[in-house]
């Protein structure tokens, strides 16, 4: 795919601001580059605990039904 002069020019100015906050930093580019992954790997991470926790404190109700009616082998209990 080629690049336009546009992408290429946005492209280079990224490049220097990463090498730029990198040597702010003190650090490798690679590493300061490593470091955003992380960052946002961890961000993610913790979005999806967050909405995880969110999903089964809305939903605790019928958790706590099916695992009633497990104990009790009635309706909506399922074969282990």
């Amino acid at each position: 795919m080629a690049k336009t002069q546009l992408g290429a020019r946005v492209d280079d100015e990224i490049v220097e601001l990463a090498k730029a906050r990198a040597k702010e930093m003190g650090l490798p580019i690679g590493d300061y580059l490593a470091r955003l992954v992380l960052d946002d790997v961890s961000g993610l991470r913790a979005r999806g605990l967050a909405a995880a926790r969110g999903f089964l404190d809305e939903h605790q109700g019928v958790f706590d039904d099916a695992e009633d009616a497990a104990r009790r082998g009635g309706p909506g209990a399922h074969a282990a």
